[in-house]
């Protein structure tokens, strides 16, 4: 009786204590991004997407071999964890390599004491502030801007200061599984909840060009026994992406197929995908950026 009685209060403690991050580098949560002095000149925007993330460095080693260098790089959840790994340095085969490493669950801290999810998102965080040295964004030699959603009223916020770890955490918060973050006493959650693809971002930054990578499943290629709730979700994560892509200059979204999986074998096939899609797209993309002016260094 004494044992059930503890693990009751044990239960109770770690269902009301939720993360508040209140240092002096805190992330500050902007409504909208300023304009970028100078300009930047090519943005690339990388869409959330979990395991399907993988797609995201698949696209960024080809348009690195192509010569194609972007000087800003906008994330939601997964894709803000590889914005700020380029923001510090890393190239895109530094990233490929570190993601061949471990899988999402080497950086997901499983517990029953999790608040209002399974995952507390403590060791992500640490995982990027190790890794990249307690960075604060603005200090980070390339630009980086996060995408989160706050979470009482699902408004769309960027970070583009602070404590990078914990904007990505924050971006990163899937609902219902990786604990929502505060700041300073304000909720966040996944960028997929209000802006999966941000570029709305990019362009208020004032980028000349912007490539959206949209990895989530493509219109039409859900099987046919799809749960109803399920497509509705998937409806509703379409209305959020498809006014984004609108803004966009370019978009690139490769075919992963409709089911995501957790798997070595699922990340080589999202990278493999990245890859494919955009050799497609290459001669198209180039145009693009001859007929905007950009220049690229053809290799």
């Amino acid at each position: 009786m004494k044992m059930a009685v503890m693990l009751l209060a044990l239960l109770q403690l770690g269902a009301c204590t939720s993360f508040n991050y209140t240092q002096e580098d805190s992330p500050q949560a902007l409504a909208a991004v300023p304009p970028m002095n100078p300009r930047p000149k090519i943005a690339l925007v990388l869409g959330s997407g979990g395991p399907r993330g993988y797609a995201h460095i698949g696209v960024m080693n080809v348009l690195a071999q192509s010569g194609i260098e972007y000087d800003l790089l906008v994330g939601s959840s997964v894709g803000s964890l590889i914005a700020a790994f380029w923001a510090s340095g890393y190239s895109a085969s530094q990233i490929d390599e570190l993601s061949k490493q471990g899988g999402p669950l080497t950086v997901f801290d499983f517990s029953i004491f999790a608040d209002r999810g399974w995952i507390h998102g403590q060791r992500l965080q640490d995982f990027v502030n190790d890794r990249l040295g307690n960075p604060r964004i603005e200090n980070l030699p390339k630009k980086f801007i996060a995408a989160a959603t706050r979470l009482h009223d699902k408004q769309p916020v960027f970070f583009q200061s602070g404590n990078a770890g914990v904007a990505v955490r924050a971006s990163s918060a899937v609902s219902q599984i990786i604990s929502p973050v505060g700041i300073n006493g304000v909720e966040y959650e996944d960028g997929d909840e209000s802006l999966p693809v941000a570029v709305r971002a990019a362009r208020q930054a004032g980028a000349v060009f912007v490539i959206a990578v949209d990895v989530t499943a493509v219109p039409g290629t859900a099987p046919a026994d799809t749960s109803a709730s399920r497509l509705e979700r998937e409806a509703r994560r379409r209305a959020r992406i498809d006014p984004e892509l609108l803004q966009a200059d370019f978009v690139i979204h490769p075919d992963l197929g409709f089911a995501t999986l957790p798997t070595p074998a699922f990340f080589e096939h999202a990278r493999r995908s990245g890859e494919a899609e955009v050799k497609r797209l290459l001669p198209a993309l180039q145009a693009a950026l001859a007929a905007a002016g950009v220049a690229v260094n053809h290799r």
